[in-house]
């Protein structure tokens, strides 16, 4: 049983929402924040300004604007994480963002927040950080899309009804898995050209 001196956490704490310590750090600085949330089916990125009224959005782009681009795959897998990062970076770019601070929050989804994170840097805003976070995570591959590309090249010669099984939405809706490279460039500088 709890004692006279127990303290309960603020509600968004318990819930796994909010890392206080860390969010007051990162309002306290001054600096415009890259907030980056991944859920399951999506991806968010979006330029934060902090006032005493509240957040205030300046740039945001959502993992479901990539189907305006022609993105077909799933909106939740880490190239469209990363693409979604260097989209948003791009209209931060057109809106004369320089420099802001990384916000992960709460991080659970580690490649897919940190491929978003390698695209805004790629679009050429500055955000502070150290070399190593992406060293380990093979992530150069991977925002590509090459295991994909490479899981779905071994299922198929394994076993054509497993492939079937596997990627069923993406040859319902005519989409060959093999080719998630080359799109992954097209859409890129489809996104380049006009964000």
């Amino acid at each position: 049983m709890a004692g006279p001196r127990y303290r309960v956490s603020m509600r968004r704490r318990r819930e796994g929402k909010t890392n206080y310590h860390a969010r007051l750090k990162l309002v306290l600085s001054g600096k415009k924040r890259l907030v980056v949330r991944a859920s399951l089916h999506s991806i968010v990125v979006q330029v934060v300004d902090a006032s005493l009224k509240g957040d205030k959005i300046l740039v945001s782009a959502h993992s479901r604007q990539l189907q305006k681009y022609g993105w077909k795959y799933n909106p939740g897998n880490v190239p469209s994480a990363y693409l979604v990062g260097y989209l948003c970076g791009m209209r931060a770019k057109n809106k004369k963002i320089s420099d802001c601070i990384l916000d992960v929050g709460i991080l659970v989804h580690k490649h897919r927040v940190f491929s978003a994170f390698k695209g805004f840097l790629d679009a050429g805003i500055e955000v502070p950080h150290g070399e190593t976070i992406f060293n380990n995570l093979n992530i150069d591959s991977r925002m590509k899309g090459e295991h994909i590309k490479q899981y779905a090249e071994l299922i198929k010669k394994k076993s054509k009804k497993n492939y079937e099984k596997e990627f069923s939405a993406y040859i319902k809706n005519g989409i060959d898995p093999t080719k998630i490279t080359e799109d992954f460039d097209n859409i890129k500088n489809s996104i380049t050209k006009k964000p």
